[in-house]
Parts: C-alpha cells; structure tokens; sequence
C-alpha cells in the first residue's frame, strides 16, 4: 500500500491497522426483548464464515522526518531520520524511481540509477531510529528533476496460526534535484464549460514544479453577482507538464452564468483566468 505524502512540510507517519475492523450496527430503543430466532443451519454457518476469514496481521508504526528531499549543486546529499516507533522489529527496502507526469498530469513512476542512497535495506529494533542517507550522482540540469525513494515495509514471517494476512506500508519519499537557475513560471490554458462542467488546464511552463494548493471556480451572472464557486484540491505540477481541473456548476443557476473565473494558488506563485460563457454550453449532451 502507498502511503501519499503531504505535499506542505512535516512529519509523515505510517500506521498500519492493527485488528480486523468491526462492524457496529446502532440499534433502536425500545424493542422487544426477545431472542430472535435462527434456524441450526445460519449459526453453523456464520461460525465456519468466521474461523475461515483470514486474520489481518498488522504493519508496524514508523515515521520519517523531512518528508521531502531537496538537492542540487549546494547540496549534493541529504539525510532523512527514520523512526520505528513500534515495539516490533521493523524491515524496511528502498527503491529509486524517476518521478514524471503525463500529458494528462498522471504520476507515472520508473526505475533509475541516478539516485545514489544508503542502505538499501534497514532492520529496525523496537523503538529504534536510524539515518537514511541521499545523494545524487550528475550535475544538475537546466530543468529540476524529481524523483521518488520508495521505503517499504518487509513483513516478518507471521508466527499466528491459521490463515492470516499481512499488510504493508510503502511511502515515496520525494527528492528534487533543482536546476542551477529557478525559473518558476505557469499560466491557466485551456478554460472551457461544456454540458455544465467547468474545466481548466493549469501549465506549468518553467523549470521548477510547483505545489497547486487549491483551483477556485467562480461563476457570474450578468450582473457581475457571483451565482456559484467551487474549490478543488490541488497536487505538485512537475516542470514542463499540465493537469486540467474539473468542477460542475449546479444546474439550477448555469443558465444564468455570463463568465467564470478561475484562481489558482500555488506555493510558488498565483494564476488567474477568465472565460466569457453562455447558457448554450450548460446543455447536456
């Protein structure tokens, strides 16, 4: 299981569930009390569904501490603290990956050398913390390079009888490796509303990605009088790739809208963008 990172600074901690989860069904008051009544067959049945449900063996709890990694031509390498914060031992095996994003702004992960790291494998004693450490091995680019150092969990070898289940972490610790020269930059592209969902592309056009904290939607009347705004989430935008954000305009007032304008904000920078619309593109299809 991947754990996603939080693209702001902090602490990423891993917890895996520790117990098969319960279901609790709230009963109302009042009833009869009575026994309700099962026929042999159901009860020998849900004890045989139970001793055959597999047993979930859980991961153990561990932190690391950046949760992001910068490097370049001051900083060759980097050290991340990771803590075993169970009572269990704790295996752990790190994976390189050149992190890139499509033409649609998907996260696609691939294999590569250029990350130099340390061990490659960690054994972790009960409450223990050890020193990761990163480096790079080329000089740096005219454009940032990202990159993903993936730490998974091992699981021990269950020593539970019967069936069971073992479950682990695996969280991809981002590392940068920034240009000589920053040259952030970015602009809102394509800006439509088609069968009532506004869309828009945001670009990033420098050589530095930056983090989209949230893209605002804002819809007006003629009048100028905002009828709707919808905020969505944001993610990192690699240098040189796009993603395109997507909101509904609540059908009941997009045959009133006249424009939409759109914010987005971003560690690195704010966009902006507006579009002239009509009732025509609030049909549907």
């Amino acid at each position: 299981m991947e754990s996603t990172p939080d693209p702001f600074p902090g602490n990423a901690k891993m917890t895996g569930p520790t117990r098969s989860p319960a279901i609790v069904t709230h009963m109302p008051g009042n009833l009869p009390n009575r026994r309700p009544a099962f026929p042999r067959w159901f009860s020998a049945c849900l004890l045989l569904s139970v001793l055959l449900v597999p047993r979930v063996i859980g991961a153990g709890e561990w932190r690391v501490a950046p949760i992001r990694v910068d490097l370049g031509r001051d900083a060759r390498s980097g050290a991340v603290t990771v803590f075993n914060e169970s009572d269990d031992r704790l295996h752990l095996q790190m994976k390189a990956s050149e992190w890139i994003q499509d033409a649609e702004g998907k996260d696609r992960y691939e294999e590569t050398g250029d990350i130099l790291f340390f061990p490659r494998i960690m054994i972790f004693d009960k409450k223990e913390e050890r020193i990761l450490r990163v480096g790079i091995k080329g000089s740096p680019g005219a454009k940032e390079k990202a990159y993903r150092l993936f730490l998974e969990e091992i699981p021990e070898p269950s020593k539970a009888r019967g069936t069971s289940v073992a479950v682990a972490i695996r969280f991809g610790l981002p590392v940068f490796v920034k240009p000589a020269k920053e040259a952030p930059g970015g602009e809102i592209g394509a800006l439509s509303v088609s069968a009532g969902i506004v869309s828009a592309t945001v670009e990033n056009r420098g050589n530095v990605p930056f983090t989209i904290r949230t893209v605002l939607f804002s819809g007006k009347n003629a009048g100028g009088e905002v009828i709707f705004a919808k905020e969505v989430p944001g993610w990192y935008l690699l240098a040189g790739a796009s993603r395109t954000y997507s909101a509904d305009a609540p059908p009941e007032r997009c045959g009133e809208l006249a424009g939409i304008d759109v914010e987005v904000k971003a560690d690195r920078l704010s966009l902006r963008g507006n579009l002239v619309a009509d009732p025509s593109m609030c049909a549907q299809r």
